[in-house]
């Protein structure tokens, strides 16, 4: 049913004076008892912004699948029985003279191909070959043919070589003394060869630079294209509304923006998607909150902002802001007239301290300029940092109208709730959870947004009645923020994780 004013719709809730286009009208689902706004949505994680955990098989068809951009590894030494380190972290020599491995023994790959990678080092410099050609460094601050090393594996790849762009192998002389002259082609893997290492992976990224370069712009489109006609179609929306739902946030890349021709190794194809997400919803009667899930140079360092290997630079100049501002521009631009539109977020969980509160309130600002060029009716969403204090933003997103401050909420990430049995979770969400809801919240100013929860956490052996209180005793405190929450994710491999297997399967009901 339509038919009421935003203004009538909006009449109780406490915001600042909006600006109002009467002949606009939004989804009546949307609307409380109390007629105020009221937001539940779900999540379609996974879909326009890849992330491997919700869908490991998209990675399948990738060959050294184990060996992608931003995979760490640790190399010990057969001969000396010492991991290979970057001696300071870098900006000098390698050395092979650490009885156990941590973060200067840490090496983070840059994929070239299936068995040709870059190695870069704690302090983000990349393994290379010295001035004298010989030596192993690791000084240069971007690579090149010099910084470039060929995998060798054996049979069960736990032991490799590195060929070395001079075409040796890499071997470790002494514990202070790694070269790149080795020159025998065969071995037998065996303890007594210098240039055979140990490799351990130790942490790897699934996101979509992951993806993408993995299989090659090439081969990744026809597979990424196949997946964002296939995981979320028009029956997810007709299902999301028919059970009690009224609302969708779509994380989107900064690529998009691109489309149909993005920056490799990105592939283009998901603005198409994103145009079909907004015609299903207006069908269904379903809101759209567009989210800026990944922003160019990544502003967490983590595998759904598309980062290549953890580095966080998102903010760190003028230019990288106004290329962030320029992708709000073209989605402002692109659905502002479109009636299912409810929101834009203009970030996804910014990080601190490498996004700093001042560069995000900049970014903030111009966002927020350029979504109100082109309609005054949607909301702005501001997402809290990450790892800061909850509060920083409040008098900051208080200043803007139709502004919502968006919070996450997950019983999970953190040694505070690796312990915590099936009652002391529920107390936490129904105490903790609660105060802090509150005390984000700002009468007469912004709004404030769930914009992430799930109903998974660390208990083990949790029946399915324990998973229902858990995810009652959000439903009820997320339930009183002013804009609403959105569950993390519609579909996923992992159930909990799932909101469709949730509601099939009674664990939660929203009618």
């Amino acid at each position: 049913m339509r038919g009421k004013s935003l203004l009538q719709c909006l009449s109780s809730v406490l915001i600042c004076s909006c600006l109002v286009s009467l002949s606009y009208a939004r989804p009546a689902r949307l609307l409380s008892s109390s007629n105020s706004l009221h937001v539940k949505a779900v999540n379609l994680g996974g879909w326009l912004v890849t992330e491997g955990w919700i869908k490991p098989s998209l990675f399948d068809g990738i060959m050294n699948k184990d060996l992608l951009d931003g995979t760490q590894i640790q190399l010990k030494s057969v001969t000396q029985q010492m991991y290979l380190a970057a001696e300071s972290g870098g900006g000098t020599i390698l050395v092979a003279n650490r009885t156990s491995a941590s973060g200067w023994e840490t090496f983070k790959l840059w994929r070239i191909n299936k068995s040709a990678f870059n190695l870069r080092v704690f302090n983000w410099q990349f393994v290379g070959l010295s001035s004298n050609g010989v030596q192993i460094v690791a000084t240069a601050t971007s690579p090149s043919t010099s910084e470039t090393f060929q995998i060798v594996r054996n049979s069960d790849k736990s032991r490799v070589r590195l060929r070395a762009p001079n075409g040796s192998f890499i071997q470790a002389k002494t514990a202070v003394s790694v070269t790149a002259d080795y020159t025998k082609e065969s071995t037998n893997w065996g303890d007594d060869d210098p240039s055979v290492f140990e490799m351990k992976s130790v942490g790897q990224l699934q996101g979509e630079f992951q993806i993408t370069n993995g299989y090659g712009t090439e081969a990744a489109t026809p597979i990424l294209r196949n997946h964002w006609s296939t995981y979320i179609v028009e029956g997810d929306f007709r299902s999301i509304a028919s059970s009690g739902l009224n609302a969708v946030r779509i994380p989107v890349g900064w690529w998009i923006a691109s489309d149909p021709n993005p920056p490799k190794p990105f592939v283009g194809g998901s603005l198409q998607a994103l145009d079909n997400a907004f015609t299903w919803a207006e069908k269904y009667n379903l809101g759209v909150i567009v989210d800026l899930h990944a922003a160019p140079g990544s502003q967490n360092g983590f595998e759904h902002s598309a980062s290549r290997d953890g580095k966080q630079e998102w903010g760190t100049t003028d230019e990288n802001i106004q290329q962030t501002v320029n992708v709000i521009d073209f989605l402002a631009s692109r659905y502002a007239k479109r009636r299912g539109l409810l929101a834009i977020e203009l970030i996804n969980e910014p990080l601190a301290p490498g996004a700093t509160l001042d560069s995000l309130k900049k970014y903030y600002q111009a966002g927020y300029n350029a979504v109100r060029k082109y309609t005054p009716n949607a909301y702005v969403i501001m997402s809290n940092r990450l790892s800061a204090q909850s509060t920083e933003l409040l008098q900051f997103a208080s200043g803007f109208q139709k502004s919502v401050l968006d919070v996450h909420y997950y019983n999970l990430f953190s040694s505070v709730f690796t312990s915590m049995t099936v009652q002391e979770n529920i107390n936490y969400v129904k105490n903790n959870r609660s105060t802090d809801l509150s005390t984000v919240s700002v009468a007469n100013g912004h709004l404030v947004f769930v914009g992430e929860w799930t109903a998974e956490w660390d208990v083990n052996g949790a029946s399915k009645e324990d998973y229902q209180r858990f995810a009652q005793a959000q439903l009820d405190v997320y339930g009183r923020a002013t804009f609403g929450w959105a569950y993390w994710t519609w579909q996923n491999v992992n159930d909990h994780w799932s909101m469709k297997f949730m509601i099939d399967n009674g664990y939660i009901s929203l009618k």
